[in-house]
């Protein structure tokens, strides 16, 4: 009876760590908090991968849960591909800009705020896309 709320508790959870972690390593990369080290934000992997394998894990569990309604959504695959995405775009960060900071006084390149820019893109999109998942639905032939 509490098994559905639990797991999404578990995957809401997961996505405040997750995209939290990731969008105050970008708000870091385009000047906020501008006397905290670059490469300080390196610290934020570990709660960036605890957010990633709580939303994996009960990611699945909600698509067992309701495997027709997400599969025969295109929103579900919409939400797929930013996260698949944004995934992409903050190994990128990681390895181009967070690891390899500009020197002391010199500010970030146009390609690590662009990189930063798109993370944010990308994870709002999933986080938006994972809601209309739930109120949006596929039509199947009677």
């Amino acid at each position: 009876m509490l098994a559905f709320p639990a797991i999404l508790a578990v995957h809401a959870i997961g996505m405040a760590f997750l995209v939290g972690a990731c969008a105050a390593m970008d708000l870091r990369i385009l000047g906020f908090a501008s006397r905290i080290p670059l490469s300080s934000t390196d610290a934020l992997l570990p709660i960036i991968r605890l957010g990633f394998w709580l939303n994996a894990i009960s990611g699945v569990l909600l698509l067992i849960g309701f495997p027709t309604k997400h599969l025969t959504n295109p929103v579900f695959f919409l939400k797929l591909s930013f996260i698949a995405a944004a995934l992409l775009d903050t190994l990128l960060i990681l390895k181009q800009v967070v690891r390899k900071p500009p020197r002391e006084g010199a500010s970030v390149s146009m390609r690590g705020k662009l990189l930063a820019c798109g993370s944010l893109v990308f994870w709002a999109g999933s986080v938006v896309s994972g809601r209309l998942l739930y109120y949006t639905f596929t039509r199947l032939a009677p």
